[in-house]
């Protein structure tokens, strides 16, 4: 069993995972888009051949970052988060010493 902290922990990184996944998932499109048109217009130019280099280390970054969300998503005590008050409201009594009268009234 996981300590609150731990399931709060995973449940940032599962939200910090989904949105690197999706620059990631952007980051390959938009190298796709520069290798498919380098590749069209400058057959075996540099530039050709670094838009497939960063498109493969983009399309790496993604695969990791899917795996990895996926790692935190199947774990066995993954709970949904309950942020609502607990079912009894609990009331908050002033001190019998606490009266409305400022302190220096009192003394």
């Amino acid at each position: 069993m996981s300590t609150k902290t731990e399931r709060l922990m995973s449940l940032r990184a599962a939200r910090q995972l989904r949105r690197v996944r999706d620059f990631y998932s952007a980051g390959v499109l938009l190298w796709a888009a520069a290798a498919a048109w380098t590749g069209w217009t400058h057959p075996g130019s540099r530039q050709m051949w670094v838009s497939l280099l960063l498109l493969g280390v983009f399309a790496g970054l993604l695969a990791t970052a899917s795996v990895w969300l996926r790692h935190f998503q199947d774990a066995p005590d993954h709970k949904p988060a309950h942020h609502a008050a607990p079912g009894r409201a609990r009331t908050h009594h002033a001190a019998p010493w606490r009266e409305s009268a400022p302190r220096h009234v009192r003394a």
